[in-house]
């Protein structure tokens, strides 16, 4: 086959002109094109009163040969990549009954754990998956609890159960990682076979939804099993065994000992009780940069407006998101993270005494605002210079100070846009009325975050606003507080075994670990490390 690029549309086209088009492009009568494909789809926005689609494109046609040396200096048509995936080992029948052998063991559920074991299961592994959390709509339920009733479960909420902390978000599936091997292509259609729309396939930010990924999760784990893999819920590792270096295996709190040579670590940004485990048994680990804010609440039309002008509303565009970055004064950088266009901002919390917010879509992207995290990034070397952990005490001291300022129930602090920028605390709501549940208490959000982080956002707002009119309106809303962007620590790793560097058989995976940060990316490192202990167990 071949791939031609850049091959650009108006917004409104028939079926009839993307093909008359086509043929004009390639230089082809109708007969000599045999079948297309849409790879991506893409929408250029950069002028919004000449809204286009760009189209990536898989072509059949008749002379593939002549087509190629027809248009032999054309750099946007060429042969397109094989991006079928390829096992790297599959067990032999005869492995589990070798003396000694045991099975490989993967600690958490959420994309990399998912993914680590779905593929250590297709190529015969028969891998055993340890969640802490419940299955997903059990934890769905529990995390309505805390919703609703102000009842926090923390073992399942929105951090710890099936799917992990990316079942309750916005279905995000783009990533700007490398991905050589085309890995994302393999996870998108893992998805696609678990019921997400074909679309996720093609267009340039697919996302999915929290609705459809509960469905998803339970028929990948229903595949898992028929492959041979055991997974169990609500069974939380307190312990690792390592001998001379070498990883022995896992317990329980229930007090089971479970042998293992292989251990995946796949316990996502929040197993705050992990990180200290695997510190204390010596397990090498280091403080990573992360980013702290708020989250901040838009009407989605503003935002749809900006960005798409007379199209705004368009049915083939959906809601509009944004990207924005500014760099403040007193050296700091900005940025807006996890936007969820037609969204709402979700309690995210999974320890008592303290609040947490994220943001969530349903694949329709229908409610009335947009929200995205405004973020500050902080480094070990600037702001948490005591040990690998020092990250996790900076989380949990804001964190316990929104609970407080929210009125120590889970509702969260909150401020209205004008308010904030003029220093002085929010009495009432305006028109933007805040989606957080289980409530927003209005107050001064400047005694939840340090100073410098108040300081960078109020100067960053405004800027904004150039970029997007009427970012800055003052009854917008900004809630609090947004601590877990990603990963405090990265639980460091050799480069070709993907191993931890001072303990073998324990390979640390996703975004718990540092090595990933969303949905895609999470499920692209746990294919890579189910890949790394393939070729161990083989080498045995």
């Amino acid at each position: 086959m071949l791939r031609l690029t850049e091959f650009k549309l108006p917004l409104e086209h028939t079926e009839e002109e993307f093909k008359t088009a086509l043929l004009k492009r390639l230089e082809l009568s109708a007969g000599e094109l045999v079948d297309h494909q849409i790879f991506r789809r893409a929408v250029d926005a950069r002028k919004p009163a000449e809204m286009r689609f760009i189209y990536t494109l898989d072509l059949q046609v008749k002379n593939e040969k002549a087509l190629l040396k027809r248009f032999k200096k054309d750099k946007h048509l060429g042969l397109t990549p094989d991006s079928t995936y390829q096992f790297v080992a599959q067990a032999p029948p005869e492995l589990e009954n070798q003396p000694g052998h045991k099975r490989p063991v993967i600690i958490g559920m959420g994309p990399a754990g998912l993914f680590a074991g779905l593929i250590l299961a297709q190529a015969g592994f028969k891998p055993l998956i340890l969640e802490r959390g419940k299955v997903v709509r059990e934890r769905t339920k529990d995390t309505w609890d805390l919703w609703r009733k102000k009842i926090l479960h923390p073992e399942s909420n929105v951090q710890f159960g099936e799917g992990g902390a990316g079942t309750f978000s916005d279905g995000k599936l783009y990533s700007r990682i490398q991905d050589p091997k085309h890995y994302g292509r393999k996870v998108l259609l893992e998805f696609v076979k678990a019921g997400a729309p074909e679309e996720i396939l093609y267009v340039s930010k697919p996302h999915i939804g929290t609705f459809r990924l509960v469905s998803m999760v339970e028929k990948m784990r229903a595949e898992m099993i028929a492959l041979g893999a055991e997974i169990r819920f609500e069974s939380r590792v307190t312990d690792i065994q390592i001998e001379a270096g070498q990883v022995k295996g896992v317990e329980l709190a229930s007090g089971e000992k479970i042998a293992t040579d292989h251990l995946v670590l796949a316990i996502g940004h929040s197993a705050r009780d992990t990180f200290e485990m695997l510190l204390e048994r010596g397990v090498y680990m280091e403080p990573k940069p992360f980013s702290i804010g708020f989250r901040i609440e838009h009407p989605q039309s503003i935002i749809d407006q900006a960005r798409y002008g007379p199209y705004a509303g368009h049915p083939l565009l959906g809601a509009a998101d944004y990207k924005l970055v500014h760099h403040a004064s007193n050296g700091r950088s900005v940025y807006s993270f996890c936007m969820c266009p037609g969204g709402t901002v979700v309690a995210a919390a999974s320890e008592p005494g303290r609040v947490v917010t994220n943001g969530m879509s349903q694949y329709s992207r229908k409610e009335r605002n947009a929200n995205s995290g405004i973020v500050v990034e902080i480094t070990p070397e600037k702001d948490f210079p005591d040990g690998p952990l020092a990250g996790v005490a900076l989380q949990r001291h804001w964190e316990e100070m929104a609970f407080l300022q929210g009125g120590s129930n889970y509702e969260a602090p909150g401020q209205l846009i004008g308010d904030f920028l003029a220093d002085r605390p929010s009495t009432e709501f305006g028109s933007v009325l805040p989606s957080y549940t289980p409530g927003v208490k209005l107050g001064d959000l400047s005694k939840v975050m340090p100073e410098f982080v108040i300081a960078a956002i109020r100067e960053a707002i405004p800027a904004f606003a150039k970029q997007i009119p009427g970012f800055d309106r003052p009854d917008a809303m900004l809630t609090g507080v947004e601590t877990r962007t990603s990963s405090p620590v990265r639980i460091k790793r050799e480069k070709e075994s993907l191993q931890s560097l001072n303990v073998k058989g324990l390979y640390p995976t996703g975004e718990g670990a540092g090595y990933a940060g969303g949905i895609l990316s999470a499920a692209v490192d746990g294919i890579k490390v189910a890949e790394a202990v393939s070729l161990s167990l083989l080498s045995q």
